[in-house]
């Protein structure tokens, strides 16, 4: 596949979906056989799940998008220099690994691409629910069945994702499960009835994709390639990522480290608007 200057192109997101879901099948296949976790520099795990996922991921980009720079959580975890060009591709080839190593399914591979400053197109697949969240600015969103290994044009059924504004009752929250802190805590105190739901990796923002969550706050530090694919998919299908501030999660931030301080997912920008300043 030729380089594209437009990336919201069916094609491309069906070989991204392609790629995500080789990815999936050899996570799937570490997990089948047991999975042996190592520690980081930075304390978090890593298991051969994520190295075999990255190097299927950054076989698959540079044969479809070649010559797009890529920036992916386990070779980043090698330097502490990042060059990046514009566009460029932020890719975590296992997002929710504690949940890996612990025997839950909330754990996702991420691809998104991103043009100034922004995902204009990323895939989230979830290889033990199998179930791929795509979307692309100009196009939508929508969510395919799709078993680790198949190819998007084999998809067993696809819903199409539009989110809507709050409307009554409880507000589905989406909360991390190995990161809740206290300043998040204390944010979720401006909503008068709240209805919790614990999640691991990217999957939350998904579910305000589809219309089971309303709002997933992150007062933490987290990295661009954890939430990048997941805000693709959730701009996409009519909802926001936004800074406490109210400005939109801006990507390829190198003077940070490529480190996201804090960010709220919304399911509408109406509602960012109105409850970002209670």
């Amino acid at each position: 596949m030729t380089n594209h200057s437009n990336f919201a192109d069916p094609s491309l997101l069906d070989a991204m979906t392609d790629i995500a879901s080789r990815a999936a099948a050899a996570i799937m296949c570490v997990r089948e056989n047991g999975a042996v976790a190592r520690t980081k520099s930075d304390s978090s795990p890593v298991t051969e799940a994520d190295e075999a996922a990255e190097a299927i991921i950054l076989e698959g980009l540079a044969r479809i998008l070649p010559g797009i720079g890529v920036v992916s959580e386990e070779a980043a975890a090698q330097t502490e220099t990042f060059q990046v060009p514009d566009p460029f591709i932020l890719v975590d080839p296992l997002d929710g690994t504690r949940e890996f190593i612990e025997g839950r399914d909330e754990f996702t591979v991420n691809i998104a691409i991103i043009q100034n400053g922004r995902p204009v197109s990323g895939v989230v697949g979830a290889p033990a629910l199998s179930t791929i969240w795509r979307g692309a600015m100009a196009i939508g969103s929508e969510r395919l069945h799709l078993p680790a290994g198949m190819i998007a044009k084999d998809a067993r059924d696809r819903s199409p994702l539009r989110t809507s504004a709050h409307r009554s009752g409880a507000w589905r929250a989406m909360v991390s499960r190995s990161h809740l802190d206290p300043a998040t805590e204390t944010w979720l105190t401006r909503f008068s009835t709240i209805e919790r739901m614990d999640c691991g990796s990217s999957v939350k923002f998904c579910r305000i994709a589809e219309g089971k969550a309303d709002v997933y706050p992150r007062l933490g530090r987290t990295s661009e390639w954890d939430i990048a694919a997941g805000d693709a998919v959730l701009s996409a299908a009519g909802g926001v990522v936004l800074t406490p501030d109210g400005e939109p999660v801006r990507y390829g931030q190198v003077a940070r480290n490529l480190k996201v301080p804090s960010f709220i997912a919304w399911c509408s920008a109406a509602d960012a608007a109105k409850y970002s300043t209670v």
